[in-house]
Formats: C-alpha cells, sequence, structure tokens
C-alpha cells in the first residue's frame, strides 16, 4: 500500500517501546539500493535481521522462500521511493520486521514482503500464485487497495469490505493489514496535518478496535498512543510529561514486585515478575477516572507475573491473597471465561503492609503471548483440521465464533459503500461481547447492549419477521429489552404459515442494535408498507344491549335464607360450581364474590358480616357470566382472531376492552356470556391457543396479582 509517507513522527517515539526495533531501517534501506548481494541462496544484508527475529520463533522455518519473496519486492519497488528518500523496500521490510517480532510464520512474512508489489507495481496476482502458491496470492489480494479511478469516493469503504470478506477466510490479512497501517503511523510526521487527522480517525474508529477484537495488543496500544499524539497533542503532551515526571521518582509499584517475588520464591513457585508499564493512553484514562486526584504507582503501571501452567496461575493468586491484603472488587478470571479476543489472565489487586496498592496480572508464558500477538500467536491457524473450510468455502474464525461471522453477514447486505462504512464504526465501536443461550442450549455472541430483537434475527435471520415475543430466562420480556450475559432467550414465533397480519413493526429498528437486524428489519418494512389504520372488525358473537340487560336481571344464586336481592359481583364473576359467599351492600341487596376472591378476604379480615348463598337450582340454563382478561403480545388482528375464538365457542360477548399497549404487550379483558357453566374451561384452552396469547385467567386472579 503505496503510504506516502516518510519520517517518524517525534511523539509516537514512547508507544514504540511496546515493539523493539533493534534494526536501523536506513541501514536496510541502503543494503536494499545495493541489491539482493552475496552469493547464490545466501541471505541478502536487508533481511538478516528479519531472518534471525524469525527463526528465534520458529527454529525450523525454511528461509529460501524470504529471500525470494525478498528479491522479488526489490526488484519491483527498485527506483520507487517514500518522500523522507529512503528506498520503497523499507516499507515492507518494517512491515515484516513488525510481524516476525510477533511470532508470525513464514507465509505471512512473505505476504508482507510482497504486500504492496500489485498495488504498486507491475507483478500480478497470477505471478505471485505462480511463484509462492495459492496462500500467499490470497493474502497479497486481501490487503491490495482497489482503485480510485474505479471506484472514486468509495474506494476506501469498499477496500475495508474487501479486505473484511478476506480477513473472514483467513485472519493472516488483517494482521498484515494492522502491521502496514502501524508503520505508516509511525511515518506520517510529512503529511499535511489535515491528511494525518483523516488517517488518524480511520486507525481510531476501524483498526484499532479489530486489533482489539484480533487481541493483537502490541499493535493496538501503540496505535492508540500514535492516534492520541495527532488528534490530542496536548493532552498526549501533558500525559508524558507526567509519565517523565513518574520515572524519575522511585517507583513502589517495584518495592511490591519485590515483595512478590520473596513470597512466591517461599512458596517455591517458578515464576517472573517485573513491573509492566501502562502506555500513554491508558495511563490519560486512568487520569480521567481519578478526576485530578494525584495519582498513584497503579496509575502508571501493574506487575506481571508469568508462569508455566495454569495451575500455577491460581496457586499464585492464592499466594497473593494469603500474604497481601486482596482488593476484592478487582478480581477477574479472564482463565476460566477467557475475553472474546483470545484473552486469558488473571487479574487482582493487592495492598502491601505499608498501604500500597499493586494491580496484578496473572498468566502463562503462553498466555501472554497470545495477550500480545493474538491470532498472530495462533501462527497458521488453518494448518490442522480445525480451521478445515466450511461447506460455503469460508474457513472458520479462529478467535470465536460472533463478532466476525456478524460482520460478514450483515456486510453483504448492506445497501451501499456509505451505510457499510457508518455502520461497521458503530458496530466497531462495540467493545464487549456477551454470550447468551437459547431454549435448545445453543449459544449466539452478541454485542454488549443487545436487545432480544438482536437475538432473534441473529438465531433465526429472517424468520424472526415472525417473532410475537420472548421469554428471558423463563420470564415473559419485551422485544427491546437489553440482554446479558448468560441471559436464556426463548422465542415466541407464530405458528402462521402465509405470515398474514405478522412482521415487525417500525418500532422494532428502535430496539435493534446489530446490523443484521436493522437491516432485514428496514428490508421487511420497505416491501410492508404501513397502510392506514383500518379499524378492527366488530365482535361478531357481542348480543345486543337489551339481551345483556335481560339476562344480567335474572338471579343465578340465591340467599340463606331467601328473599334477598343477589348480584353478582363484578371483580370475580363467579359462575356455577365456583364456590361463593356474599356480603350485604347498600339497599339490602346481598353481592355474590367467589370465595377465593382477594376482595372478598379483605371484606372479611375488615370484620365485614358475611350472609351465606347458594347456586339455584332452576337457575337459566344460560346466562352466566364470567370475566376473562386475555395477556397476549400486540400484533394486527388480535382483537378479530380472539373475538372469532369466542363466537366458534358459543359464548356471547358482553363487554370488551383493550388496554393501551406497553412494550408489545397488551391486555384483553372480556365479560362473557356462558352457554353453560362447564364451557368456561374449554374457551380459556381456545383462547391460550390464539398465535400471541400467552396467558389467559379469570378476573380474580388479576385482583390478586395487584395485591401488594
Amino acid at each position: 500500500m503505496r503510504p506516502d509517507n516518510a519520517v517518524e513522527t517525534a511523539p509516537g517515539a514512547a508507544a514504540r517501546r511496546r515493539i523493539p526495533r533493534t534494526a536501523d531501517l536506513r541501514r536496510l534501506g541502503r543494503a536494499a539500493l545495493l541489491g539482493s548481494g552475496g552469493r547464490a541462496g545466501r541471505l541478502p544484508d536487508a533481511i538478516e535481521h528479519i531472518a534471525k527475529v524469525h527463526r528465534d520463533r520458529h527454529p525450523g522455518a525454511d528461509l529460501a522462500i524470504l529471500r525470494k519473496a525478498y528479491v522479488l519486492a526489490e526488484s519491483s519497488h527498485r527506483g520507487q521511493m517514500r518522500k523522507s528518500g529512503e528506498p520503497y523496500i523499507t516499507h515492507p521490510l518494517a512491515v515484516t520486521l513488525i510481524l516476525a517480532e510477533l511470532g508470525a510464520e513464514t507465509t505471512t512474512l512473505t505476504a508482507s514482503l510482497l504486500h504492496d508489489t500489485v498495488e504498486d507495481t507491475d507483478v500480478t496476482l497470477d505471478q505471485v500464485r505462480e511463484e509462492f502458491g495459492e496462500e500467499v496470492r490470497f493474502l497479497v489480494d486481501g490487503v491490495t487497495k482497489l482503485e480510485k479511478v474505479d471506484y472514486g469516493a468509495a474506494a476506501e469503504p469498499e477496500t475495508f469490505r474487501k479486505m473484511l470478506v478476506a480477513t473472514g477466510n483467513d485472519v493472516r490479512v488483517m494482521s498484515i493489514k494492522l502491521a502496514d497501517r502501524l508503520h505508516n503511523m509511525r511515518t506520517l510526521g510529512v503529511m499535511r496535518p489535515e491528511k494525518q487527522a483523516r488517517i488518524a480517525k480511520v486507525t481510531r474508529d476501524v483498526l484499532i478496535p479489530l486489533a482489539e477484537r484480533l487481541g493483537v495488543q502490541a499493535l493496538k496500544t501503540e496505535l492508540e498512543d500514535l492516534v492520541f499524539a495527532i488528534l490530542h497533542p496536548d493532552d498526549y503532551l501533558r500525559t508524558t510529561e507526567l509519565i517523565l515526571e513518574h520515572a524519575a521518582l522511585p517507583d513502589p509499584l517495584g518495592a511490591v514486585a519485590e515483595d512478590v517475588r520473596k513470597v512466591l520464591r517461599e512458596a517455591g513457585i517458578s515464576s517472573e515478575v517485573e513491573v509492566r508499564p501502562r502506555h500513554v493512553v491508558s495511563v490519560h484514562r486512568v487520569r480521567l477516572k481519578r478526576r485530578g486526584a494525584q495519582p498513584g504507582g497503579s496509575d502508571f503501571g501493574r506487575v506481571l507475573i508469568q508462569v508455566a501452567e495454569d495451575a500455577d496461575c491460581y496457586a499464585v493468586l492464592g499466594e497473593l491473597h494469603t500474604c497481601f491484603t486482596p482488593v476484592i472488587a478487582e478480581f477477574k478470571d479472564f482463565i476460566a471465561a477467557p475475553k472474546f479476543n483470545l484473552y486469558q489472565s488473571l487479574h487482582t489487586a493487592i495492598r502491601d503492609g505499608e498501604g500500597r496498592i499493586a494491580e496484578v496480572l496473572i498468566r502463562t508464558r503462553q498466555m501472554h503471548h497470545v495477550a500480545e500477538a493474538g491470532v498472530i500467536a495462533l501462527g497458521n491457524p488453518y494448518a490442522t483440521g480445525d480451521g478445515a473450510d466450511s461447506d460455503e468455502g469460508e474457513r472458520a474464525d479462529p478467535t470465536r465464533p460472533g463478532w466476525l461471522a456478524r460482520l460478514l453477514e450483515w456486510q453483504r447486505e448492506a445497501p451501499d459503500p456509505d451505510f457499510f462504512w457508518s455502520t461497521l464504526r458503530d458496530e466497531l465501536a462495540q467493545d464487549r461481547e456477551i454470550t447468551v443461550f437459547s431454549a435448545d442450549g445453543g449459544t449466539v455472541g452478541l454485542p454488549d447492549g443487545a436487545t432480544c430483537t438482536d437475538a432473534a434475527y441473529a438465531l433465526h435471520g429472517e424468520g424472526a419477521h415472525s417473532c410475537v415475543g420472548v421469554r428471558v430466562n423463563g420470564r415473559l420480556a419485551p422485544l427491546g429489552t437489553a440482554l446479558r450475559d448468560g441471559d436464556t432467550v426463548q422465542l415466541l414465533m407464530t405458528e402462521a404459515t402465509d405470515g398474514e397480519g405478522y412482521g415487525p413493526s417500525p418500532e422494532w429498528l428502535e430496539h435493534a442494535r446489530t446490523p443484521a437486524a436493522r437491516i432485514a428489519i428496514a428490508r421487511w418494512l420497505e416491501a410492508h408498507p404501513v397502510a392506514p389504520a383500518e379499524q378492527e372488525p366488530a365482535a361478531p358473537a357481542v348480543r345486543s344491549a337489551a339481551t345483556a340487560a335481560r339476562r344480567a336481571a335474572e338471579p343465578l344464586a340465591d340467599t340463606d335464607p331467601p328473599g334477598a336481592a343477589v348480584r353478582m359481583a363484578r371483580c370475580c364473576t363467579p359462575v356455577p360450581p365456583d364456590g361463593i359467599t356474599g356480603f350485604p351492600i347498600r339497599g339490602g341487596t346481598v353481592a355474590v364474590h367467589r370465595s377465593e376472591c382477594p376482595v372478598a378476604a379483605r371484606m372479611a379480615a375488615s370484620g365485614r358480616a358475611t350472609v351465606a348463598v347458594h347456586w339455584r337450582s332452576d337457575a337459566p340454563v344460560t346466562g352466566h357470566r364470567a370475566t376473562l382478561y386475555a395477556e397476549a403480545l400486540g400484533r394486527p388482528r388480535l382483537l378479530a382472531d380472539l373475538t372469532e375464538v369466542i363466537a366458534t365457542e358459543g359464548v356471547a360477548i358482553v363487554y370488551a376492552a383493550v388496554e393501551p399497549p406497553q412494550e408489545h404487550r397488551v391486555r384483553h379483558t372480556y365479560t362473557v356470556e356462558l352457554p353453560d357453566p362447564g364451557a368456561l374451561p374449554a374457551l380459556m384452552r381456545a383462547m391460550r391457543a390464539v398465535p400471541g396469547v400467552y396467558d389467559v385467567y379469570r378476573a380474580q386472579e388479576a385482583v390478586a396479582a395487584a395485591q401488594p
């Protein structure tokens, strides 16, 4: 990738300590100008240091392919110069050195040496395939930019789209891109300030989050510091001055580290203990959290303990919590529950006898390598059967299924480059991932803050259009409910096959956080424009007011002794063979309640006198009334479907009311006239079977639910 830059910016010097730079690139540039040099088969001087670093990590590596790649890259770029006056070949050499320091395997280093040849020289992808094989060709193609001549303003977003698709098949593509951007950021000084800011913002919004997700912390932290220096120079300067002032003072963490070494030595645990300085952005964030308070030792660094085995990590933790005072709120176990980017470590904080607090990281040496290099530490993640191609020809994500799979899914449906670019930045801004469980025991990864709507589309794709509700951890919840890590989600889907009357409403867009859900909902809404609201059809079984009044006047129960006027209580609408009790009210009338009615219980508790009542044996065959509540998930035609079911059961509706919906949930109230009291259980079962209805119950249950 042609970097239009040349010299290193001074503000990034502190950050570059993250990746040792023991090679003099200017010397390598002079060596490159002299050509491959040496006898046939001898390594060119320009890549001797890269080869040495690579052999330290991979003793059995075949260096012949690196020599071959360098010769092609050097001859192809010969005559091209960076703005600093250095030979252009110094850029691919620097990128390759960064990857070698992180332990990348030979194929990645070969592709990194060639990563700009197809873009900036006459070398073709076919030539790369013929000389180095399909894997190297794929990696080089993955990081090759699309031409502005062909794509115009869409060239940058479409290049990233192409690169991400390639990363879905081989994560080493993004490893090369990240190292390429790091070297370009290191040498951004000759660019115009506005162009520096533009590149820094893209790095901040897209590449740094990608480095975090791929676990490449060594690249991520240095990129953060370089971006910070460009976009916030005043804050960067104040923070670096604070770091220098702290470095001139005795470090309290050094004393804590020495005490820790002594404790572990006495416990017989072999370990390496060191003070690990925080990088500039990390110190700045800590300062912001402390809100002007005097910074302490842990604000500038943490104690890092490396051991051999996983079990040793927990042994170290036990010794620390026994011999020092632990700060329990700071303990986190990322070994038992690794982060979504491969990171594993134990985090704790301890207070020594003098009151000094130190944050401590405990990990194995392999964990430390993975924490620094992320997916690069995997070498070739596709060398074994674990990374075999899937049925669709795409390789599995070697980190964890989740963010990368989601990104690859929704980017296919992104309608235009601007939408893709803005949505990509929003997606990458989510820096945490949660795992939720489906009702069948499966799992799905979602960004932190995702809702039940997002889970529905992650699990069912466009089939989620027929979702009518959800239970979270066994309890009914609105579709807009934000999910937490470990939640269990049971989606309630309609059984309708034609989809008539079902589908997402515009408010679903307000609940959706993931691009895949938003794209699917927006596409459905566009294809199904909302028609003007139509009045629900009248209930087919509503009796006339005159008929209802006549039925209500016929008494169903008698007092004991008989003679008093009787009225069925509206709060519980008793019907035979319910147990009943009576209470005298104004005018000598007796109100008849179900025995378990909460209103009746309160009246009895207050000392109200009761009247014995019983069902009349000669009561009318019809005219028994009951009030039912139907709790449902709001959808079109729900009222019509419920009234149709009630009519089908031969039951008349005396009164019906629908409460305003709240977060998709709605409650219907029906006072019905039964042809026979025994018809009530069958009616309630039929109403529960209506799609979207999750419960139907008698009136007194609603009263009970409202009691404190």
